[in-house]
């Protein structure tokens, strides 16, 4: 046998991107000696498609990956170069921050935090093979013959397993950005008896800013007053000017050129065979699912300080070169640009997620876990959140601990998990407001309130945050409690306040918690009237305002909440032979099979599962206890 190079590690992670990063930086906080592997250090947290962190529940993830202990929120707030907080017109359970980043700044900024954190190493090389015995994982063995025993694996591949890039009839085997695609890999998951799928994604072309005529588009700024994403930065630290971003649109002319070349889409000719995201389509897609539509936003947004490349937001593609270039400069201001890296679309490996326990490790390979794109998701929040879980469970796993598994009450990322290993997911899955049934308590907001003191007992939190948030949740109790005591007269001066604000004048006296339940008032806007108010900071005032003003609804989403848990907390048996429990519909029998769910909760929202069948293992699991 020939000699080969061998390591001994606790942890393992494949893959640097977005997951990946948060999954070794999690373990080797932990204190667990880690291994992160990629087929290019230059590519650690690479953005291949987007330049932005954040947007419409995604915001909601950076936050709750920052409040567990994560690192997104924090390097996108060194690395940004616009930020805005969408959705202010509508209720704060939407609200969700978003901002561009200096994308190169942005992979350079989180390749020095991994260089220089404890306890992890990072090796550029192509893992080709999951090392496992029995069922339980012992390690990898890379291209070259290395192998690296560990105690856990995490899988963070991302879009890089046999990835392929496709636009007109150029086919090439690489990852984004023209990068080493991994080749290998597959093949040992599927000889473990890893069930896979193929996935498909795309991007918009990059153009150079100087072929760009902005005074045909819209210019969009960012907020004035900057918010972070991290719960650790403080506001005053990252107020800085700001990059603008710029709307444009597509025309009847775009769409002709688009329907006129439809035969030479590989999207349509049958060349690709994956399956992308509904909700990210591309621009081809979207002239043919919206025909009625005469128009598309289209958001040019630079990708840095240091480049002229603009990416353009909107219009992904895997069109022919011909017809990019034709279509690209049919849209207002783009009449004369210049296209520095084409369009493509790009397909991958990925796994049916319902392989996975809600910890996000493998039910057939103890000590096997996944995060990412990897696991059927899109977009870098998703998959930073995967990887977050992944990593803490992993490094738990080793420690001999219980796993950490966050349910749909407490975070998005307890719903985004929930979904992927519950539902059949047969495209890449994108996290939405929608999706949270209890997303008025799952506020952007609050983020640390619900999980600071979980990342505190997992040890990525350090005692002074941990101490800082039990401060801020005596302050929000206390300030509560005060303006519930404080009463107001029908003085002139209350009536002139409750006049300018179009508010109903008083005719005999309120609390100050009353008037802060107004619709047009606030916890800020009654502050004259408040003269002993106390100095708060902003995120605590911040809290007792959404606090007092959706008491109501609040306290009704957490009854609504204690009647999920009775469920959630009905567990079903590991390994329950679904054949012997007598009324099941057959095709419920078949998707419980496919699923193991762990309780009754989690059965009840697996697809084709009725209210009926749930009521028969309620029985049944009743007539087990009692017998």
């Amino acid at each position: 046998m020939k000699n080969v190079y061998h390591e001994k590690c606790q942890v393992v992670v494949v893959g640097a991107g977005h997951a990946g990063c948060e999954a070794a930086l999690a373990c080797a906080r932990m204190g667990l000696e880690t291994i992160i592997f990629t087929v290019s250090v230059d590519s650690i947290a690479l953005m291949p498609c987007n330049p932005n962190i954040g947007g419409s529940s995604k915001g909601h993830l950076v936050r709750e990956v920052d409040a567990l202990g994560g690192e997104m929120g924090k390097n996108i707030d060194r690395t940004f170069i616009q930020s805005k907080m969408l959705n202010v017109s509508k209720g704060p359970a939407v609200h969700s921050l978003r901002a561009q980043a200096d994308k190169a700044e942005y992979s350079r900024s989180m390749r020095r935090v991994l260089e220089n954190t404890d306890h992890l190493s990072i090796v550029q090389a192509e893992v080709a093979e999951i090392l496992a015995e029995d069922g339980v994982v012992k390690g990898v063995k890379t291209t070259s013959g290395a192998v690296y025993e560990s105690e856990a694996v995490v899988l963070c591949t991302g879009t890089y397993l046999r990835a392929r890039c496709i636009y007109g009839d150029i086919s090439n085997y690489t990852g984004p950005n023209g990068l080493q695609a991994a080749t290998h890999l597959t093949d040992s998951l599927k000889s473990l008896g890893i069930q896979m799928y193929r996935f498909k994604t795309g991007t918009p072309a990059r153009i150079d800013k100087r072929s760009v005529d902005f005074s045909k588009m819209q210019e969009q700024f960012g907020d004035e007053r900057i918010v972070p994403f991290s719960f650790t930065t403080d506001p005053e630290e990252i107020q800085k000017p700001q990059i603008s971003c710029w709307l444009t649109y597509t025309n009847e002319e775009t769409h002709k050129i688009i329907r006129d070349n439809l035969d030479r889409s590989p999207l349509y000719s049958g060349m690709i065979e994956g399956t992308g995201p509904r909700y990210c389509p591309s621009i081809e897609d979207k002239v043919v699912r919206f025909a009625d539509k005469n128009r598309h936003q289209v958001f040019i947004e630079p990708e840095g300080l240091y480049t002229n490349e603009m990416y353009v937001g909107g219009m992904s593609s895997s069109l022919p070169e011909d017809v990019q270039h034709a279509m690209y400069s049919s849209v207002a201001g783009l009449e004369h640009v210049k296209i520095v890296r084409n369009a493509y679309a790009i397909e991958y490996d990925c796994i049916d997620a319902r392989q996975l326990y809600p910890s996000l490790e493998f039910r057939k390979i103890h000590g096997l876990f996944s995060g990412g794109q990897f696991n059927g998701s899109s977009g870098y929040e998703e998959a930073a959140a995967q990887g977050l879980i992944a990593g803490i469970n992993a490094g738990r796993s080793v420690l001999k601990k219980e796993p950490l598994v966050l349910d749909r009450s407490q975070a998005y990322i307890g719903v985004l998990i929930d979904d992927l290993v519950t539902k059949e997911n047969r495209e890449p899955y994108r996290m939405m407001t929608s999706r949270a049934e209890y997303r008025l308590l799952l506020r952007q907001d609050n983020a640390d309130l619900r999980l600071t003191k979980i990342g505190y007992e997992i040890g990525l939190i350090s005692e002074e945050r941990y101490q800082g948030l039990l401060e801020k949740e005596r302050q929000i109790e206390k300030e509560i409690q005060r303006v519930e005591k404080v009463f107001l007269g029908t003085s002139d001066e209350v009536q002139e306040l409750l006049s300018e604000y179009e508010s109903t004048p008083l005719n005999s006296g309120i609390s100050l918690a009353e008037l802060i339940k107004r619709p047009e008032l606030s916890y800020e806007i009654v502050a004259s009237l408040d003269p002993k108010r106390p100095e708060l900071l902003r995120g605590v005032a911040e809290q007792v305002n959404i606090r007092l003003k959706y008491d109501g609804y609040i306290q009704r989403q957490k009854k609504q909440v204690e009647q999920f848990k009775k469920l959630e907390n009905k567990k079903l048996p590991e390994g329950l032979d679904y054949d012997e429990v007598p009324s099941l519909r057959t095709e419920a029998r078949q998707k419980l099979k496919a699923v193991h769910p762990i309780s009754i909760g989690q059965a009840s929202r697996i697809s084709g599962v009725s209210p009926a069948d749930i009521s028969v293992l309620l029985v049944w699991l009743e007539q087990k206890r009692s017998s």
